[in-house]
């Protein structure tokens, strides 16, 4: 690493201030009043990026058991996905969604103009590419708004410490502020995290993470078709861009790596990783130009030494594994059977997770969904005036995650402390954005954008 990824503090240093900042916070929160939507029950929501799990979350949000709850403002720089994702929701929820034209903005500030339709205690949702989080979540804050975000977080340092320190103020000022890690809201792993900390397994030693299936999202790109911007493109197809999105690593392999971290209950400190391409063309022979390794292999290390091989793979026609354990000194257990957060979990008396289980799940069928769940946890915090702020760990685990992509895109190991103070910030003018600006990626005479470069390239991911 060069001078610019040398620790200007240490992950405990800047563990422990942002201890002491939440600790201040949640004292001043005494003397705080509840900050609710004014003058009714009635928590109005908007949604900021549409598709994908931003129609889910609005979903969520609507179908909470403690309403009424009413969707009144939609936020989108493209007009189909907004339109898609209302269609569905006047089909599901009609009493509940009040959204009409005037109230469905498009551009890069319709976020400001969906926002600036709620009263304080109202909550805003975010579910747009990750490289926008930091400002969405700044005007909410400033609105006095309660808040949703989907994950990741983060993909660099920058925006990490912007977000850490964003997440304090919004604690200060006693809002609350939900992350989709809903691994969290697990009520299996709930119960399996107390189990392992309590000490049934005993120490852990081992832990493995495993997402491997064919390419989902936007994992691969093909070049720019002409009638698009490259911004455009970019932020369209955010999953193959590491600004946007912190790629494919961070957004498909986030949730493995937070439950994994929540079981041990600390963060790994440091990593050294594989990856590679093996695939660069798409099956016509078309050159693909995004920027993700549809293989990568991570060994984080946490402090006392125990260490947690993660597994991540792209390729149709493999093995599929998709799954997390956790082995310890008096056995081991199972955190995801199958996909990020799949029932049951369970218990061994033995390093073998075929026999001698002395554990397993059992949920109530009202709390089997995890993205429910969550979303019914804030809004208790919500109405019952609760401390409720998950954006600490949210970075932190955004963190982790660009930790690993980033030893694998170097080929060098990187730490904690590296990645929190990389000086290298992917797209350091989100918040200037028009629809008539440059992209913070850009394409050479081929069509094609940089791409990592273990070994050549390793003071950054890419060359800038």
């Amino acid at each position: 690493m060069n001078s610019s990824m040398q620790a200007l503090a240490s992950r405990r240093e800047f563990i422990k201030n942002t201890g002491k900042l939440a600790a201040v916070s949640a004292l001043a929160n005494v003397a705080i009043p509840a900050v609710h939507a004014a003058g009714s029950d009635l928590i109005q929501i908007v949604l900021i990026g549409c598709g994908g799990r931003g129609g889910g979350a609005a979903a969520n949000a609507l179908s909470v058991k403690r309403g009424p709850v009413k969707l009144v403002a939609m936020a989108d720089i493209f007009p189909d996905r907004l339109q898609k994702d209302l269609t569905k929701l006047q089909m599901q929820f009609a009493s509940q969604v009040d959204v009409p034209p005037e109230r469905q903005f498009i551009g890069f500030d319709a976020y400001q103009k969906a926002m600036d339709c709620l009263k304080p205690g109202d909550v805003a949702i975010f579910a747009t590419p990750p490289a926008f989080r930091w400002v969405h979540f700044a005007y909410a804050i400033q609105k006095g708004l309660n808040v949703f975000m989907e994950k990741p977080l983060t993909a660099d340092g920058p925006t990490s410490k912007r977000m850490f320190s964003l997440g304090r103020e919004a604690q200060a000022k006693n809002l609350k502020v939900g992350v989709g890690l809903m691994s969290r809201h697990n009520r299996a792993m709930q119960e399996l995290a107390k189990r392992v900390h309590d000490g049934e397994i005993g120490e852990i030693i081992l832990q493995r993470g495993y997402r491997m299936h064919g390419p989902g999202g936007y994992f691969s790109s093909l070049p720019k078709p002409a009638g698009i911007t490259d911004l455009l493109y970019q932020v369209q197809r955010f999953h193959s861009f590491i600004w946007a999105s912190g790629g494919c690593f961070n957004d498909f392999y986030i949730h493995i790596i937070d439950q994994l971290g929540w079981m041990k209950n600390q963060w790994p400190v440091k990593a050294q990783a594989l990856g590679g391409r093996q695939y660069r063309s798409s099956p016509e022979g078309i050159m693909y130009v995004d920027q993700n390794f549809d293989t990568y292999s991570v060994e984080y290390t946490y402090s006392d030494g125990t260490k947690f091989f993660f597994d991540g793979r792209t390729i149709p026609g493999c093995e599929q594994i998709y799954s997390s354990y956790l082995h310890g000194t008096k056995g081991s257990g199972i955190a995801s059977k199958a996909g990020d957060c799949g029932q049951p979990s369970s218990l061994y008396a033995s390093q073998d997770l075929a026999a001698n289980i002395f554990w397993e799940s059992k949920v109530k069928p009202e709390e089997q969904d995890p993205y429910q769940n969550e979303w019914n946890d804030l809004v208790d915090a919500i109405r019952d005036d609760t401390p409720y702020n998950e954006v600490q760990r949210g970075v932190e685990a955004s963190l982790v995650s660009s930790m690993g992509r980033m030893a694998a895109h170097t080929g060098r190991e990187v730490t904690f402390d590296q990645m929190l103070n990389c000086d290298f910030e992917m797209s350091p003018n989100t918040d200037k954005f028009t629809m008539d600006s440059p992209a913070p990626l850009v394409a050479d005479a081929d069509g094609r954008y940089p791409v990592p470069q273990p070994g050549i390239v390793t003071s950054r991911e890419y060359r800038a």
